[in-house]
C-alpha cells in the first residue's frame, strides 16, 4: 500500500457525563482522528487516543501532533507496507509515543482491511459474533452511583467499573455492594494508592470484588507484587502496560493476576496481538480497556475483544453513554446486553467524515511529493 495522503482531524466534543477520577473532572474531550489514503482513493480511519494534559500518560493531544507531523508522518510517505504490523515495526525506530503511533497504525489496519474485503475482526482473529461489555461509573455521592449502577444494569452491562479516591473507598464500595451483593464488581484509583496504605487496601477483600486495578504508580511493579501476596483480590495492571514486555515483567514477578489491553497505550493492534497471545500461553485473564474515545477507536476494540483469550467484559460500552452523537454510523449500540462485533469490510461502519470536519478544531493534511 502506497499512501498519497494523510489527514489528521482535531477534534473536541462534550462529554454527556462529566468524567471524575482521582486526577479531576473532565467535561471535554479532545481527540486527533486520522485518515490514510492511497493512490486509488482508499482510505481508512484511526484514532490518536491521548489526552489534552499528562494526566494518564505523558503523552497529549499536542505532543501526539508534534511527533505525528514531524517524524511519523514523513517517513510513512517514504515506505510502502503490506501488512500494519509491517507499519508498527517501522515506527518502532523511534522511542515512545504510543498513542501517535497507534492511531497510525490503525487507520492501516482498516485500509488493509478493505483492500483485502475482510473485517477487523477477521483480520485479527476473532471468533466471537457478539461481546458482553462493561462500564465505567466515575466518583461521585454514593447513592448517585448506585442509581447509574442501577440504571446500567437495567440496560444490560455485565461488569462495573468503579473510580474512587483512597479518601472514600471503603465506603462507597461497601455501599454498593450492599446495593448489589452478586454483580461482578471492581474498583480503579488510578494509581493514588501506596505501599502505606496496604491495611486499607486488604479491607477491601471482604467485599467480593472481582479486582482491584492499577493501585500503585505505572512503574511499581515490585511494589504490586508485595500487595498481591497480601490480597486474595486480584490486582489489575493498567497503566502499567505499554508493552508485551511489561506483561512478561508482571508475570515473572507476579505482580498482578489480570492485565488490561489498550490498544492506544500500547502502541495499537499489533502490539495488543503478541500480549493476547502471551496471556492465552501463560492463562492470564485479559479485558479491554477503554479511553472515552469516539466510535472509530470503539469500534477498533470491539474488533480486538473478540479474540478468544478477552475473558472478562471490557471498557466498551455503547456510543450514547459519552457523546449526544458519535462519528460512525451506526453507533455502537447494546443488544440484550452484548455489543455486535461488525462483519463489514474494515470496521465495519461508515465514519461520518462530514461530522468529524464540523467537530474539528483544525485539520491537518499532507500529500506525498512526487
Amino acid at each position: 500500500m502506497w499512501i498519497q495522503e494523510i489527514e489528521l482531524f482535531l477534534i473536541e466534543q462534550s462529554l454527556k457525563i462529566p468524567f471524575k477520577t482521582s486526577y479531576g473532572i473532565y467535561e471535554q474531550r479532545e481527540s486527533i482522528l486520522v485518515k490514510i489514503s492511497d493512490e486509488n482513493g482508499v482510505f481508512g480511519f484511526g484514532e490518536v487516543v491521548a489526552f489534552s494534559e499528562p494526566w494518564y500518560t505523558d503523552e497529549t493531544i499536542k505532543t501526539a501532533l508534534h511527533i505525528l507531523q514531524d517524524f511519523f508522518i514523513p517517513t510513512l510517505f517514504k515506505n510502502h507496507f503490506n501488512h500494519p504490523s509491517e507499519v508498527a515495526n517501522h515506527l518502532n525506530q523511534f522511542k515512545g509515543h504510543k498513542m501517535a503511533k497507534a492511531g497510525l497504525e490503525g487507520a492501516y489496519w482498516d485500509l488493509y482491511c478493505k483492500y483485502h474485503s475482510i473485517s477487523l475482526a477477521e483480520a485479527l482473529g476473532g471468533n466471537k459474533d457478539e461481546i458482553p461489555v462493561g462500564v465505567v461509573v466515575s466518583i461521585d455521592e454514593p447513592q448517585k452511583m448506585i442509581k447509574q449502577i442501577s440504571d446500567y444494569l437495567a440496560i444490560g452491562y455485565e461488569r462495573f467499573k468503579v473510580k474512587v479516591s483512597k479518601e472514600n473507598d471503603f465506603e462507597i464500595v461497601s455501599s454498593i455492594r450492599q446495593s448489589f451483593p452478586s454483580i461482578p464488581l471492581m474498583i480503579d484509583a488510578n494509581s493514588s494508592y501506596s505501599l502505606d496504605d496496604i491495611p486499607q487496601l486488604k479491607k477491601l477483600d471482604q467485599l467480593d470484588l472481582l479486582m482491584i486495578e492499577q493501585p500503585f504508580g505505572e512503574r511499581q511493579f515490585i511494589e504490586h507484587a508485595v500487595l498481591q501476596k497480601e490480597m486474595n483480590t486480584p490486582i489489575c495492571l493498567d497503566e502499567s502496560i505499554y508493552s508485551l514486555e511489561d506483561v512478561q515483567i508482571a508475570y515473572q514477578l507476579e505482580a498482578c493476576k489480570i492485565i488490561t489491553v489498550k490498544p492506544g497505550r500500547v502502541g495499537g493492534l499489533s502490539e495488543s496481538l503478541e500480549i493476547h497471545n502471551y496471556c492465552m500461553e501463560k492463562n492470564i485473564p485479559i479485558w479491554v480497556g477503554g479511553m472515552i474515545e469516539t466510535g472509530i477507536s470503539r469500534i477498533q476494540n470491539v474488533a480486538l475483544a473478540s479474540l478468544a483469550g478477552f475473558t472478562i467484559p471490557g471498557d466498551i460500552s455503547e456510543s450514547n453513554r459519552h457523546w449526544d452523537q458519535d462519528v460512525i454510523i451506526p453507533e455502537v449500540t447494546l443488544i440484550n446486553g452484548k455489543v455486535k462485533v461488525p462483519k463489514g469490510e474494515g470496521l465495519g461502519v461508515e465514519v461520518d467524515e462530514e461530522r468529524i470536519r464540523r467537530l474539528s478544531k483544525k485539520i491537518y493534511k499532507y500529500t506525498i511529493q512526487k
